[in-house]
């Protein structure tokens, strides 16, 4: 069901006419809906009910999100209460349906917040939406009381407070302190300010570590090639294929292949590995002494 708040038909206006249900009309609306799904009895639930979205949507107007958008996201809430309502419950359906509108507009404000995400947790939710009314609580009753708190204190007294990790509040407290700047913003008025991305650190590998990356990996391909030819061509081809493709043969279907019993597989495997370390080993050893 789509939410009109185009200025030719604004939503709101539309809410404040819709009729107000009694609690017999909203439970038979509510059967037809669960039971038949009857899409008019959805509808006439919904409008009925989008006076009460509205209301708390605008109690989200602060957070600088545009009121036709909270509107949506409380009416997206309101949508998902009557699919969920069980009529059963013996609830009337706006108790059921403030969660569901309220948790949609929070979800929507963080997620618009800022480019970097706010918090997902519940506690982290708790302090995206208290914690400047607790802090400012706070404050208050330190100077009534003649107490002056250090940040370390106040952030403390919020977390007992609110009832969530110290950690959580110090998070918060950076995220709602600060907003979002463009990296491509100038660093200074200068004719020459570089821009800030400019001085963000490179963490991609350098020249000199792709030469020693690359020189590493062939040394490595040619110690790998030298400990297999070590092998008898039996011994080579069973490591080839137990170890070297993408997918591993198991042991039955190799003794299968070579008329060899899985045991004899795996200690003809185990044999292999045992020259191929002491190949591996030798190759160290050179390069060690090389070295040194």
């Amino acid at each position: 069901m789509a939410l009109d708040t185009t200025s030719e038909n604004p939503l709101p206006k539309q809410a404040m006419k819709a009729e107000l249900l009694d609690a017999e009309t909203e439970l038979r609306l509510a059967y037809a809906w669960r039971d038949d799904r009857d899409e008019e009895a959805l509808h006439r639930l919904i409008h009925a009910y989008m006076r009460l979205a509205i209301s708390m949507a605008a109690k989200f107007k602060r957070y600088g999100a545009p009121m036709n958008d909270l509107i949506q996201e409380a009416g997206v809430g309101l949508m998902k209460a009557a699919d969920k309502f069980d009529p059963d419950r013996g609830v009337r359906f706006s108790t059921y349906a403030v969660w569901w509108i309220k948790a949609s507009i929070q979800d929507y404000v963080m997620r618009n917040w800022s480019m970097v995400r706010t918090g997902s947790t519940s506690s982290q939710k708790s302090l995206f939406f208290n914690m400047r009314r607790v802090q400012a609580q706070l404050e208050r009753e330190a100077r009534a009381a003649g107490v002056k708190l250090d940040k370390h204190q106040l952030n403390q007294q919020i977390a007992t407070e609110i009832g969530v990790p110290l950690r959580d509040v110090e998070m918060m407290d950076g995220r709602l302190s600060g907003s979002d700047f463009s990296l491509n913003a100038v660093q200074s008025s200068e004719d020459e300010g570089r821009e800030w991305i400019e001085a963000l650190e490179d963490d991609s590998a350098q020249a000199a570590e792709l030469v020693e990356e690359r020189h590493d990996r062939r040394q490595l391909r040619a110690w790998l090639v030298e400990a297999l030819q070590a092998l008898n061509e039996r011994e080579r081809f069973i490591i080839t294929e137990r170890k070297l493709r993408e997918e591993a043969r198991t042991l039955e279907s190799l003794g299968n292949e070579l008329n060899l019993s899985k045991e004899r597989v795996r200690q003809l495997e185990a044999a292999a590995f045992q020259k191929m370390r002491k190949t591996l080993e030798g190759c160290s050893r050179e390069v060690h002494n090389f070295l040194s």
